[in-house]
């Protein structure tokens, strides 16, 4: 072993003693720095070919082919980040102790992380959601009548849990088929709702009525209450969209707003325009809504990867 990759090693060493004695990290911590940091160690010894190389002159190149080698071992962007967050830690400390005199790591720039795919519901599970949903309501009961207005009206707009809780009397239009929903930034717009939607909410209606008739201090501008006549609280509504999810798709990965997140799938699946989606979503970048064309063309990839001979 050379001196000068002694010495770098030896510099490794008393930045990890660092962490744990001046920092005071726990020792999984320090061994997760460590392990990162091996790796850039025996990648920067084959990038050198077994000449002599110091951390001093490692430069900004050297660590972004390091990123580049990481790539095309197929780890996660957020590995990547975590394993350059470990030599950003390493470099600002020797920089801090003048056993460097740049910094080059300060240079390199982390990659985006990866942005998970959102669950959403096949068309299958939509339709046996709203069969148990509608089973239920046909019995007449307030809370099942409820419930299934909820569902058909998230599902029917792709609006936000939040944006659902906000909904008032006044905002539906039951004639023309539309709401006028409150987004972020107080910024409003409308949204078809669908005939299903529509039908579920004259059926809920009539026993919203007998509440606010009984109730003491109701809220009588809210569409969705409880049986006491107050707002259903954005936590109440995701309890009861998750009890229902649970019944049709208790291992799938879903959750309360994969109701919106199917909605804006299932219509691009049918050839909706890109657009229109982000308009009805009522995003501000359609950056924000291509994250859903990725949703179905890993829905394409896996139909095809089963169905292909030659796949």
């Amino acid at each position: 072993m050379s001196a000068r990759r002694a010495s770098a090693e030896g510099q490794l060493h008393i930045f990890l003693r660092h962490l744990s004695d001046g920092r005071q990290l726990s020792p999984h911590t320090v061994h997760a720095y460590a392990r990162d940091l091996a790796d850039l160690l025996a990648f920067l010894g084959r990038y050198y070919g077994g000449a002599e190389w110091s951390w001093g002159g490692v430069d900004r190149l050297a660590l972004r082919s390091f990123l580049g080698e990481l790539n095309r071992r197929g780890l996660a962007r957020r590995t990547v980040a975590r394993k350059l967050s470990a030599v950003r830690a390493l470099y600002r400390f020797l920089h801090r102790e003048e056993l460097v005199e740049a910094n080059p790591a300060r240079q390199v720039r982390s990659p985006r992380p990866d942005r998970p795919l959102p669950g959403w519901l096949s068309r299958a599970d939509i339709d046996r959601l709203f069969q148990l949903a509608e089973a239920r309501a046909s019995e007449g009961g307030f809370h099942p009548v409820r419930d299934l207005a909820i569902l058909e009206t998230f599902y029917a707009t792709g609006m936000r849990l939040s944006e659902l809780q906000r909904l008032n009397q006044a905002d539906l239009d039951l004639v023309a088929d539309q709401a006028r929903v409150l987004g972020k930034g107080r910024k409003e717009r409308i949204v078809p709702l669908g005939r299903a939607a529509v039908r579920a909410l004259r059926r809920y209606e009539p026993r919203r009525l007998e509440v606010l008739a009984r109730a003491r201090g109701a809220d009588r501008q809210a569409v969705f209450l409880s049986q006491h006549g107050r707002r259903l609280s954005t936590r109440q509504l995701q309890q009861i969209v998750q009890r229902h999810l649970a019944q049709v798709a208790e291992d799938a990965g879903v959750s309360t707003h994969s109701l919106r997140h199917s909605f804006a799938t299932h219509l691009l699946d049918a050839g909706a325009d890109l657009l229109a989606v982000k308009e009805l979503l009522g995003h501000a970048s359609l950056s924000t809504t291509r994250i859903y064309t990725h949703t179905s063309r890993e829905r394409l990839k896996r139909v095809y990867d089963q169905a292909h001979p030659r796949a």
